[in-house]
């Protein structure tokens, strides 16, 4: 069931976003927007982190169904990011290069120059941990997170280690559990606003670290904080509609990892349950299921209403990726 589920949250996806880089033949990447306005169709708006999910995304779809044509797509996405990028995978943002490299580690590729940016990202200023962009002054959760990830599945254990300790120490609230977002570093001023995506790659750093009691707190905090009725939240459109299937991804790593008990049982419940509203509340669109920013939520009937969130690409994908992770379970 999850899996057909899955299956149809890529078809809809490719049908309505994937298209070529400028008309070039051989590429493939996907327009942020549906329908695409003019800047969206030209990929003059393309988000770099949003591709980087969805190659992830793609890479569960092989790994759920392996097919030669979607081993393809996967090659030819992967040089088009490199095409629309200019020739090079830089980014300004540490959380951008660390979910690509995330992305292309799964492909097997190399990823040597997003662990060196990586580590050119860390100062020992506000204690550590690795800036949000380049020129800034803040220090984050969406940085460090799946930063130290990265570093883990690489084998730099010891700058893995330093980035979720780092985390632990300034952005867990000893109260709740929850993570917060950063830290301005000149004014020292802790930035305590909740966001789903936060939660998620500090889960997932646990796991890669195998801090288990760790994981099992931030679950705990997850389901008291953050799931109404049992559904994870929502955080909108643009950038927010990753949020609840980044951390999705990795309860789904949760429940699979950590040993029998009621941290497993509640990963495992968040995620069936979010997969069931998500599906559930669907509307019938062009290429497949549409998703509502909001799982709890049923989605708009197209023709969607001007600059609704449901629109967005990062809704779309945020919700396959709530289904891949369903369908591992």
């Amino acid at each position: 069931m999850h899996s057909d589920w899955a299956a149809a949250a890529e078809r809809a996806i490719a049908t309505r976003h994937l298209r070529r880089v400028w008309g070039l033949p051989g590429t493939l990447l996907a327009r942020s927007g549906w329908p695409a306005s003019p800047g969206q169709r030209v990929h003059w708006h393309w988000n770099y982190w949003w591709q980087a999910h969805l190659l992830d995304c793609l890479v569960d779809a092989q790994e759920r169904d392996p097919t030669s044509a979607r081993e393809a797509a996967i090659d030819r996405f992967v040089s088009s990011v490199r095409v629309r990028n200019f020739g090079n995978w830089r980014n300004d943002y540490y959380d951008d290069l660390a979910w690509l490299g995330l992305a292309l580690q799964r492909t097997g590729r190399d990823v040597s120059f997003f662990l060196d940016e990586l580590r050119s990202g860390w100062t020992p200023e506000g204690g550590g941990g690795i800036w949000w962009r380049r020129g800034d002054r803040f220090k984050n959760a969406p940085s460090n997170g799946p930063a130290a990830i990265l570093f883990a599945r690489a084998g730099d254990v010891e700058r893995a280690r330093e980035l979720l300790d780092w985390m632990e120490k300034t952005l867990v609230d000893p109260d709740t559990g929850l993570v917060w977002d950063g830290l301005r570093v000149d004014s020292h001023e802790l930035v305590q606003e909740i966001y789903t995506y936060c939660q998620g790659v500090f889960l997932g750093a646990c796991l890669e670290m195998s801090e288990m009691d760790r994981a099992g707190r931030t679950i705990r905090a997850v389901a008291a904080h953050c799931a109404p009725g049992g559904v994870l939240r929502g955080q909108g459109g643009g950038d927010g509609g990753l949020f609840a299937g980044i951390l999705a991804r990795y309860l789904a790593l949760a429940a699979r990892r950590l040993p029998a008990g009621p941290e497993s049982d509640a990963a495992r419940s968040l995620v069936l349950a979010s997969a069931e509203a998500a599906w559930t509340g669907a509307a019938d669109a062009y290429g497949g299921p549409l998703f509502s920013p909001e799982w709890s939520e049923p989605a708009p009937a197209p023709p969607l209403p001007k600059d609704h969130p449901a629109r967005d690409l990062s809704v779309q994908l945020g919700a396959w990726m709530l289904l891949e992770a369903a369908a591992t379970l």
